[in-house]
C-alpha cells in the first residue's frame, strides 16, 4: 500500500510515523485486518533508519493499534470506538447560488425493494451479456492496446455510422454520421446543447409535468425556465411563450405518455421559426412501441435546421451504460463538438466500439424486438391488475410505448406523496406524479415495469392497493 507520512522539518521522526499510522487507523483509512508495510520496506520508502520505523510499530502494537503475527507480518487491529473517516472542516467555499440546495432523493441511488415499480429502468436480466462481453473483449484485445491517442470528441466514427443507419431505419431520422455526436447518456447531450445555445437570462420552455433534471440543468445555466402544461396529447403548443429553447418529448410524453399529434408538431416548428428558437426533441424510449405506427419525428419534419434530436441506449440496453447521442443541424455541430471536447474530451472508447459492433451485427435490433415483447406483456399485466385492484380509485392513462404507465385518481382527496410513502413501507416502490410537476400540482402515481418481473407485478399491485385503500377521499 501507499502510505503518506510527512517527515519534513525537525522533530522525532519515529513519533511522526507513529502519529500518522495511528490517525490512519482511527479515521478508517487503515482498516482492521489490513497488512502494513514491513519495517524495512517502509523505512526505505521514507528514507529513514529501519530502527525509526521499528520504534513506531512497537509503540502502535503496545497501544493496540497494530498486531504482529509471527511469520505473516504486522496488521491493523480492530480498535473499539474508532470514529471513522474524518471529514474536512466545513470551510468558506460555497457553490454558486444556482447549485445550492439541489439534493433530490428522487434521483439518488435507489435502495433494494421487494416490488420495484421504478420509472425508466430496463430489466438487466434482458441485457445481451454474452454478446456484449464478446464485443468488449474483442476491443480490449485489439483496438484499445494499439492506440496511444485521444479519440474524436464526436465519438467513434463506426458508432456514429451505426447510429445514423439505425435511426434512419427505425425512426425515420434524417442523418449521416457527421450529424451525430455520441454523448455520455442523454443528460450530457442536454448539457452540451444548453452550453452552446443559451445565454444567462434566456427563456427555456419545458413540459409540465416533465423531466426534472432538464429543468434543473437549464436553471443552473442561468436560464429562465417556464413550465408549459401538457394534456392527453402532449405539449400545449398554443401556450408556448417566446423562448430561445423548448424541450419536448413528442413520441412518448414524459411522464404521462401522450403522443404529440401531427398538427401540433407542425405548429411547434412554425413557433420555433417565428421566435428563432431551438427545439430539443427527446426520444428517450420510443423503441419500445406496443401499438400504433409512430409519427415522423420533429427532426424529419424540420426544414429550417432548428431541431436537435436526442436519444439514449440507457433505456434499451442498461441504465448503467452511459451511451447517448444527439443529431444536430450543421449550424450547431461544430460548437457542440467543441463543447464535448472541453467537457470530457471524448467518451469511453471500448463501450463505443462494442456498441458499434452490436449495431452492425443486427444484435441490437433483435434485442429491441425481444425486449419489446417482454415489456408489452408486463404492460398488459399492469393494466389488467391495476384495473382490477385499483380501478375504483385510480385510472390508467393509456400509453402505446415506453417502460412506465401513469395512474390518475378518479376523484379529489388523493395525496400521491402519502400513498407512495405508505407503499414504500410495505416494500413497494412507486413514484408520485407531483414530483415531476413545477406548476399546477397533479395527483397520481407512476408505475414502471422495466425493473419488476411479470410474476411479481400482481403481488406488488395488491400491496399498493392496500396503501391506496387507507387514503380516505374527501367528500
Amino acid at each position: 500500500m501507499e502510505l503518506h507520512v510527512a517527515l519534513e522539518g525537525r522533530g522525532d521522526r519515529a513519533d511522526r510515523i507513529y502519529r500518522a499510522l495511528r490517525d490512519a487507523v482511527l479515521d478508517g483509512r487503515l482498516r482492521p485486518g489490513e497488512r502494513v508495510p514491513p519495517t524495512r520496506e517502509l523505512a526505505a520508502r521514507l528514507e529513514v533508519a529501519r530502527a525509526t520505523v521499528t520504534t513506531a510499530y512497537e509503540r502502535l502494537t503496545a497501544e493496540g493499534y497494530l498486531v504482529s503475527r509471527v511469520g505473516s507480518g504486522t496488521f491493523v487491529a480492530a480498535v473499539t470506538g474508532a470514529p471513522g473517516i474524518r471529514r474536512s472542516t466545513p470551510g468558506a467555499a460555497l457553490p454558486a447560488p444556482a447549485w445550492q440546495g439541489r439534493a433530490d432523493p428522487l434521483w439518488s441511488e435507489p435502495h433494494p425493494v421487494a416490488y420495484d415499480f421504478g420509472v425508466g429502468t430496463p430489466d438487466p436480466a434482458l441485457f445481451p451479456l454474452a454478446d456484449w462481453r464478446r464485443y468488449v473483449d474483442a476491443e480490449l484485445r485489439g483496438r484499445l492496446l494499439r492506440t496511444a491517442h485521444y479519440g474524436d470528441p464526436a465519438g467513434a466514427e463506426r458508432l456514429r455510422s451505426g447510429i445514423a443507419r439505425h435511426l434512419g431505419l427505425a425512426r425515420s431520422v434524417v442523418a449521416d454520421p457527421d450529424d451525430v455526436l455520441v454523448t455520455s447518456g442523454a443528460q450530457q447531450a442536454f448539457d452540451l446543447i444548453g452550453r452552446v445555445v443559451l445565454r444567462p437570462g434566456d427563456t427555456v420552455a419545458v413540459e409540465d409535468p416533465g423531466y426534472p433534471p432538464v429543468r434543473q440543468l437549464f436553471e443552473t445555466m442561468g436560464a429562465r425556465v417556464v413550465s408549459v402544461p401538457v394534456d392527453d396529447d402532449g405539449l400545449r403548443v398554443d401556450l408556448l411563450p417566446p423562448a430561445r429553447l423548448v424541450y419536448v418529448t413528442p413520441s412518448h410524453q414524459f411522464p404521462l405518455g401522450g403522443v404529440l399529434p401531427i398538427d401540433r408538431r407542425v405548429a411547434l416548428l412554425e413557433w420555433a421559426a417565428r421566435h428563432d428558437a431551438v427545439i430539443v426533441e427527446d426520444d428517450y424510449d420510443s423503441e419500445y412501441r406496443f401499438r400504433s405506427r409512430p409519427l415522423d419525428p420533429l427532426q424529419r419534419l424540420d426544414a429550417d435546421g432548428r431541431v436537435v434530436y436526442v436519444g439514449t441506449f440507457s433505456k434499451t440496453m442498461l441504465a448503467t451504460l452511459r451511451l447517448g447521442f444527439l443529431v444536430a443541424p450543421p449550424s450547431l455541430l461544430p460548437a457542440l463538438r467543441d463543447a464535448k471536447r472541453l467537457t470530457d474530451w471524448h467518451g469511453e472508447p471500448v463501450s463505443q466500439h462494442a456498441m458499434a459492433r452490436f449495431l452492425d451485427s443486427g444484435g441490437f435490433a433483435r434485442h429491441v424486438r425481444q425486449a419489446t415483447r417482454v415489456y408489452e406483456g408486463r404492460q398488459r399485466i399492469v393494466v389488467e391488475e391495476a384495473g382490477r385492484v385499483l380501478g375504483d380509485r385510480l385510472v390508467v392513462v393509456p400509453s402505446v410505448a415506453g417502460l412506465h404507465l401513469a395512474l390518475r385518481p378518479r376523484g379529489p382527496g388523493f395525496d400521491s406523496d402519502r400513498v407512495a410513502a405508505r407503499a414504500a413501507t410495505a416494500g413497494v416502490a412507486v413514484q408520485p406524479l407531483p414530483r415531476f410537476s413545477a406548476g399546477e400540482r397533479r395527483e397520481g402515481l407512476l408505475l414502471g415495469f422495466g425493473a419488476i418481473s411479470a410474476e411479481d407485478i400482481p403481488d406488488g399491485l395488491r400491496l399498493l392497493a392496500d396503501a391506496v385503500s387507507r387514503e380516505q377521499p374527501r367528500p
